[in-house]
């Protein structure tokens, strides 16, 4: 293998080469490190093995190793089959797998095998009928005298979980070596965790299923971590960005108030006073509004829009179907109803006339609010001078199709509305480069939603 790394191409690990690079390219494997992170879906038991010389021929479960002898398939049966000898140093046993054809180019002659199943006796020769095969990787050297969990993998086409085994315990050893530690021991041992490379070495050949539990909860821990300092750098960035600051004032407060045909409810104004303050600043706000079904989510959501109309920018919403963006755009045209702003639907099933017409009003700023769905995300959008985005069902919308929104403007506010209940420490953890605020309060006269979990 010589001298590698973690970047190292997969093609030049033992037993790879171009044609098995590819099929592992399939999977995902392409260098030294995604092999070392390619862990199995499961573990077998494989239990300690039996000599062949004591077998009786009437187990119902054995697990017997040796070498293959005399592998040769049978395509002219009436029931087609493989078929190889196994042999260690007490005996021989005969081995069948119907319609196993499969397994030609596996089990070679001389490669050593562990085998799990049922035995019984033909022709006073033990023999076992399709049993669960396992190559070893060490050969006859192998330890096989206590019970091993076997890891089995993602496999596809021509790649058994066998042969990914096989190629990921070659590299195996020089984990080590390769993986980076990250935290020293006094660190690891404050939260009981084994270091990096012991941990990935377990999830492919751990000693027993609690020391397996224990790598898996370093590895969980690791991506949390990662995930964490992605979103303070995210957030970093954000906040040292400049943004328009849109000013509010009370004649102002009274004028978008008085476009609703109701009061807003107490929560509704502690949250509008939370993104207003936000607004005035001169850095981006952030925000996820979270609220159920009825709460008055799109109410707050558009006396953010009209503040910044108010201060002559432009407000982008965007929903994650057509159906949805057309609901709002309507009900937005009817608050809006005989004002002077200037209000624009747009979305992918438009006509080409209709789309060019909204899109140049965009870029000449002759619209104030545009409401659309992934069709805004294009290439061909322009914006005049831009400064919130809203968007409604956050969860649709990852995190590259966020970041594409915000490059549309110099740095633009960003509110997002959900009405899935979000703990707050899931919030804190997966939008934490986003504050919470949350309309806890239904308007009145609305119906109260129950949930219930039916047999």
């Amino acid at each position: 293998m010589g001298q590698f790394n973690l970047d190292t191409p997969v093609r030049y690990v033992k037993g790879v080469g171009p044609v098995r690079a590819e099929q592992l390219a399939v999977l995902g494997i392409e260098t030294v490190e995604d092999l070392l992170t390619y862990f199995p879906r499961r573990f077998d038991l494989r239990r300690q093995v039996t000599p062949i010389a004591s077998l009786r021929g009437d187990e119902k479960n054995a697990t017997i190793a040796g070498r293959v002898i005399e592998p040769h398939e049978n395509r002219f049966s009436r029931r087609p089959y493989f078929q190889c000898g196994l042999e260690d140093e007490t005996g021989c046993v005969i081995v069948k797998w119907f319609h196993g054809g499969y397994l030609r180019k596996q089990l070679t002659e001389g490669i050593y095998v562990a085998l799990s199943g049922k035995a019984s006796v033909y022709r006073e020769q033990v023999q076992f009928i399709n049993p669960n095969v396992q190559i070893l990787f060490g050969g006859a050297g192998e330890r096989l005298d206590s019970d091993e969990l076997l890891p089995v993998y993602p496999a596809c086409g021509k790649l058994s979980s066998a042969i990914i085994g096989k190629i990921i315990h070659a590299v195996l050893p020089r984990a080590k070596g390769l993986l980076a530690r990250w935290f020293d021991g006094e660190y690891l041992a404050r939260r009981g965790f084994p270091d990096r490379p012991s941990a990935i070495a377990a999830m492919h050949r751990p000693d027993d299923r609690e020391h397996w539990a224990q790598a898996r909860r370093r590895l969980a821990y690791d991506e949390c971590l990662l995930m964490q300092l992605g979103i303070a750098l995210v957030r970093m960035r954000q906040v040292s960005r400049p943004a328009h600051p849109l000013a509010g004032s009370e004649q102002i407060d009274r004028r978008i108030r008085a476009r609703f045909p109701f009061e807003l409810t107490g929560s509704q104004s502690k949250v509008v006073g939370e993104i207003a303050a936000d607004l005035a600043r001169e850095r981006p706000m952030n925000r996820l509004l979270q609220g159920d079904v009825g709460s008055g989510k799109t109410v707050v959501a558009l006396y953010a829009a009209l503040l910044a109309v108010a201060n002559r920018k432009q407000v982008a919403i965007m929903a994650p179907t057509e159906i949805l963006a057309f609901q709002h755009f309507r009900k937005i045209e009817d608050y809006l109803s005989g004002s002077k702003v200037r209000c624009e639907l747009l979305v992918g099933g438009q006509k080409d006339l209709e789309r060019r017409r909204v899109l140049d009003a965009l870029a000449s700023g002759s619209v104030d609010i545009v409401v659309g769905t992934h069709a805004l995300l294009s290439e061909g959008v322009r914006f005049d001078r831009l400064a919130l985005v809203i968007v409604d069902e956050q969860h649709k919308f990852g995190v590259r199709q966020r970041s594409v929104m915000r490059g549309k403007g110099f740095a633009p506010h960003y509110l997002v509305m959900t009405a899935t209940p979000i703990p707050r420490t899931l919030a804190l953890t997966v939008f934490g480069d986003l504050d919470v605020s949350v309309i806890d309060e239904m308007p009145p006269g609305r119906g109260r939603t129950e949930t219930r979990l039916a047999s």
